[in-house]
């Protein structure tokens, strides 16, 4: 399944929205602290709505708690040079969204369990991590007036896209009219 990973999410609102959306996806969702917001804010609970139950959220301290507790990785120093070598010990495919990419999100081809990391709502990742890892770094086109999309936007649209690419597994694909 894919794992979607938020750094230091600010905005409570967004990352309720994207618990709903990985709730309703199978999609695991990394948070990766400090967060703008605290986890008992109303509006992070209200976007999320009832579906808090059925979410898988995992909350780390800081980049190397979750490097190690998903990648087994202990070595610590630079988040960039860190992540990088996590992942490619791990052999796990490990993905970056930032509209300073210059792959589009569609010609990745997802491998089943993959990491994909998506920034802060005011700054995105950080250019050193994207710099470290830049062939494995996409952005969602858009116009080129616009600056970005919103981070709940941008994770339902990477995770449809992986979704679609593996033929929905697991997933409803059809509904009943109730009339």
């Amino acid at each position: 399944m894919i794992n979607v990973v938020l750094l230091e999410p600010e905005i409570p609102n967004n990352t309720g929205n994207i618990v709903r959306t990985c709730a309703a996806t199978g999609a695991v969702l990394h948070v990766i602290e400090p967060c703008g917001f605290s986890w008992e804010d109303k509006y992070l609970k209200r976007s999320g709505l009832d579906y808090w139950d059925i979410s898988d959220v995992r909350r780390y301290k800081n980049i190397d708690e979750f490097l190690q507790k998903n990648f087994s990785y202990d070595g610590g120093g630079d988040m960039d040079k860190s992540v990088k070598e996590a992942y490619t010990a791990a052999g796990i495919q490990t993905l970056f969204s930032s509209t300073k990419g210059s792959i589009i999100h569609s010609d990745i081809k997802f491998e089943k369990d993959c990491y994909v990391f998506f920034g802060r709502e005011t700054r995105g990742l950080p250019e050193p991590l994207l710099k470290a890892n830049y062939e494995s770094t996409f952005r969602i086109p858009m116009r080129a007036e616009a600056r970005s999309l919103n981070l709940s936007n941008s994770v339902a649209v990477v995770i449809y896209e992986y979704l679609r690419q593996t033929e929905y597994v697991g997933l409803k694909t059809e509904g009943k009219l109730r009339i």
